[in-house]
């Protein structure tokens, strides 16, 4: 017959038995600091450990301070007609002109694919920084805005690009998004940039163009 405290221990039921054993404040093991990398190896933000969930906190407190938005159409300077009229001879051209980039990302606002051109920025602002603090902090700012594929702004990569960006997270430098960011670049010169050209919004400019060099002749 068994003693009333193996009775006790037989009588266990479903629910406790799958509880997980208590820590005595004798064996409780003080936290972890957070290392370098996560404890779940990678960077999609899919991890609610704590360590995620702090880095989130963190970067959606420095968001605005850390990725400047491209400025409006007000503050950029008006482009000439000439400069409106270059902007159809190349995509290029178009991408080089604060002007172009600010008329041109309206548009892909229009289309629903305005985080292509942010990406895009991000990336260039990233290549600009030379402090590996700031790459790390904006590193991963980027891949939680553009690839994680929990962000409502996710751009189209293939996998192999984004593999390839997984594996670079690990350690983070100025071109981690490289091969990302000429995919998106040569998404938009092949996808957006023809609808551009014969949108609305820029028939308009040309025509202005042409009536202000009509009036100064």
């Amino acid at each position: 017959m068994p003693t009333p405290h193996e009775a006790e221990k037989q009588h266990t039921g479903p629910e406790e038995a799958g509880r997980p054993p208590s820590m005595s404040s004798h064996d409780a093991a003080p936290p972890a600091a957070p290392s370098r990398n996560p404890c779940c190896l990678c960077w999609c933000c899919c991890c609610s450990c704590s360590w995620n969930e702090g880095r989130r906190r963190a970067w959606q407190a420095s968001r605005e301070s850390k990725l400047q938005p491209l400025p409006s159409c007000d503050v950029c300077a008006t482009p000439s007609p000439e400069e409106v009229q270059s902007w159809a001879q190349s995509f290029d051209k178009l991408m080089h002109s604060p002007a172009g980039r600010s008329v041109f990302r309206a548009f892909l606002r229009t289309e629903y694919s305005e985080e292509n051109m942010l990406f895009w920025l991000a990336c260039e602002e990233l290549k600009a920084e030379a402090s590996q603090h700031v790459v790390d902090e904006k590193a991963r700012l980027i891949y939680e805005d553009y690839v994680s594929i929990l962000s409502p702004k996710e751009v189209s990569l293939d996998s192999r690009v984004r593999e390839g960006i997984n594996k670079k997270m690990q350690e983070p430098s100025a071109h981690t998004f490289d091969d990302a960011q000429m995919q998106i670049y040569t998404l938009m010169h092949r996808d957006s940039y023809p609808r551009f050209l014969s949108s609305p919004a820029y028939r308009a400019l040309l025509l202005r163009g042409a009536s202000q060099s009509s009036s100064e002749a």
